[in-house]
């Protein structure tokens, strides 16, 4: 789904009168949500899932042009953890 079809869905399901609305309630929503990310904390959302930021170790990686071994530094990313009815429906 793209932005502008999510926008559509939050104007009808929320009942708000347009799009520049429904669409500042979605940039609020991925604010909020990259706030919480970038302050350390996680984005739960009950139903959906969770989002929070993890550390991905150091590993080694190879170079696939000359084949190389190479060292591939830590970084941090956002991992994203289904809630169990996500799960469920899905299975």
């Amino acid at each position: 789904m793209t932005k502008a079809g999510m926008v559509e869905q939050i104007k009808r399901k929320a009942g708000l009168s347009t799009k520049v609305a429904a669409e500042k309630v979605y940039d609020a929503v991925l604010e909020s949500v990259r706030e919480a990310l970038i302050g350390g904390d996680s984005a739960i959302f009950t139903g959906l899932g969770s989002f929070k930021v993890v550390t991905r170790a150091e590993r080694a990686g190879r170079n696939p042009g000359t084949g190389e071994i190479i060292r591939i530094p830590s970084c941090n990313v956002v991992r994203f953890t289904p809630g169990k009815k996500i799960r469920a429906i899905l299975n």
